[in-house]
Formats: structure tokens, sequence, C-alpha cells
């Protein structure tokens, strides 16, 4: 596994090396690689690491506050399977709502939900099958096409 010493890890970010020193005395972000033992001992970071750094980095220049940041992590880390950084994050003045599939999650609320994404893509296949089977009798359908290549209208001829 590759790491990356601390003013590596600072200068990939963006970010200062004070910046990243304080994440990391705070327990936003604890070096996976390696932590800091003690006097002259170095903290190593992953890549997995500098991901989130990273994610961190990109909400501060959002405008969302350290405070909210904290909150933001703490709830990803115990409900987000996957890696931080393939979130989907939608911000909205102060809050921070994540897409998770289907549902949109207040993370700043403790993961309330917000709204359900409903899907739009397959309502036209639906609607068209739905035309078809309205017919007792098998009549002949001509499907045209519309610019994008979908349907764009069943009739009968």
């Amino acid at each position: 596994m590759q790491t990356f010493s601390g003013t590596q890890a600072a200068e990939i970010v963006g970010i200062t090396y004070r910046r990243l020193d304080y994440w990391a005395r705070t327990d936003l972000v604890r070096p996976t690689g390696a932590d800091a033992t003690g006097s002259g001992s170095r903290r190593l970071y992953t890549y997995r690491d500098l991901l989130e750094l990273k994610v961190i980095k990109k909400l501060l220049d959002a405008g969302i506050r350290l405070e909210s940041i904290r909150d933001v992590f703490s709830y990803m880390r115990e409900h987000v399977d996957t890696d931080i950084s393939a979130a989907h994050l939608v911000i909205d003045g102060g809050s921070v709502v994540l897409c998770n599939g289907d549902d949109l999650i207040d993370v700043l609320r403790h993961g309330q939900g917000v709204l359900n994404v409903l899907p739009m893509s397959g309502v036209r296949d639906e609607v068209d099958r739905q035309i078809i089977s309205l017919r007792p009798e098998p009549m002949p359908y001509v499907a045209t096409r519309d610019e994008d290549g979908g349907t764009a209208a069943v009739v009968a001829v």
C-alpha cells in the first residue's frame, strides 16, 4: 500500500501542513498508513485518506463550516458503505444532503430523509407497454423515434 507523508498529503490536497496537522490532532481525519506516536514520528496517509481530505477541502471551499463537516463525516463514515469520495453531496446554503441511491438525506439533521429521487427513465416504455396491452387483438403498431433515439409514439396502422 502506497503511503504519503504529511507534507506530500498537504500538497496533493491543496491545504497547509498546519491545517492537516490540526485535522489529525482533532480526529477529523486520522492517517491510516501510520499515525504519529510521539516526537519525531511521522504520519503516513493512504490514498483513501487523501480522498477524504480533498472532500473536506471541497466542503470548506463551498462554505460549509468545519463543525458541520465533522457531522457530515461522522454520519457518512457510519452510513456510507462505499468510498466517501464517491458519494454525491448536494450543498444548499448551510445544509449538506447526501444522495444515497434513490434517497436524499440531510446529513446535518442526523440522516433525516429530505426527498425521494424518482427516476423517470422508464416512464415512456411503461406507457408504451400499457397502450399495447389495452388492445385485445393483435394490431400492427409502428413505433416512431425522436431525435435522441427514444420512442416518440406508438401508433396503430
